[in-house]
């Protein structure tokens, strides 16, 4: 943690909406006029496409068949722990970029699923923002989470991640039904011994829990819309919480528990811009006066 160069992680799972959240953080830095440095956690993946896909045959040859992005091995844990702590220390810091697809190959003029080059962290940045895997990662070798000033945890209930996972891979990028269904199996080891336990260290919670029938992941034909869920938000540490603001200010809104608010699914965005602008606003003053 640091007070003149704080860091903010949001980690979940493929499929979990961590890219949705980002985008309403990036909103919240445009309105209060924040420089941040984004850092995508895919570009700490160890291999690139071909590459994984070459260490996955290797390892199912070795009797191993259950690696995946989701555990240490497939990703650059270490080096993601000396980027926070050098952004914590001074503000620097190397973070590289990951081609997803054929736009972003034209942007940055090479191949989709390879890596930018390594380059060194923007100069006076307000604050580093990450969002990908292991944003609360502890290992026996990293603690990547006690670098944080403020983690955030999107985990919609398993059954809605992988109604997610299943569409946007079918959909946006081509793979069939049995090889996306195949990439949830091997991945479960590591999501449990793994991402799982992150959830436990973050400071607040967002999980969406849809009211539609999803019993049945693997065969359903929608995902459930914002306005056919809720979202249980969990805080670590209601001190200081307005849940009364919080509760007059999203409509249909709920306490499950002392440190629970539940919200109308179409209320996340505004939720999350109610409840971490002035969290943000308070990691910027601490810097200002640091």
């Amino acid at each position: 943690m640091s007070v003149k160069h704080p860091i903010i992680a949001v980690t979940g799972s493929s499929g979990a909406g961590t890219t949705t959240v980002m985008k309403s953080f990036t909103h919240i830095f445009r309105r209060e006029h924040i420089n941040a440095q984004i850092v995508e956690g895919d570009a700490f993946h160890r291999y690139d496409r071909n590459g994984m896909r070459a260490a996955m045959q290797e390892r199912e040859r070795d009797g191993v068949p259950n690696f995946s992005h989701f555990g240490p091995e497939a990703n650059l844990l270490e080096e993601l722990e000396t980027l926070f702590t050098r952004y914590g220390e001074n503000g620097g810091g190397q973070l590289r970029h990951y081609v997803h697809d054929a736009a972003e190959a034209q942007l940055y003029k090479q191949d989709g699923g390879t890596f930018t080059p390594w380059q060194d962290v923007a100069s006076n940045t307000d604050l580093m923002f990450y969002e990908g895997l292991h944003g609360a990662a502890v290992t026996g070798k990293v603690d990547i989470a006690r670098h944080a000033d403020l983690l955030i945890g999107v985990v919609p209930i398993i059954n809605l991640e992988w109604i997610q996972k299943l569409h946007r891979d079918q959909t946006m990028r081509g793979y069939t039904h049995e090889a996306v269904v195949d990439t949830i199996l091997r991945r479960m080891p590591d999501y449990v011994n793994y991402i799982c336990p992150q959830f436990s260290r973050t400071h607040v919670n967002f999980q969406r829990v849809p009211t539609v029938d999803t019993s049945n992941p693997f065969t359903a034909r929608e995902i459930p819309q914002p306005d056919e869920s809720f979202v249980v938000i969990r805080f670590a540490r209601p001190k200081g919480i307005d849940f009364q603001y919080l509760l007059t200010m999203l409509h249909d809104s709920f306490m499950s528990r002392p440190n629970v608010i539940v919200v109308p699914g179409g209320k996340m965005g505004l939720a999350m811009q109610l409840i971490f602008t002035p969290m943000i606003l308070q990691l910027i003053d601490r810097r200002s006066r640091a």
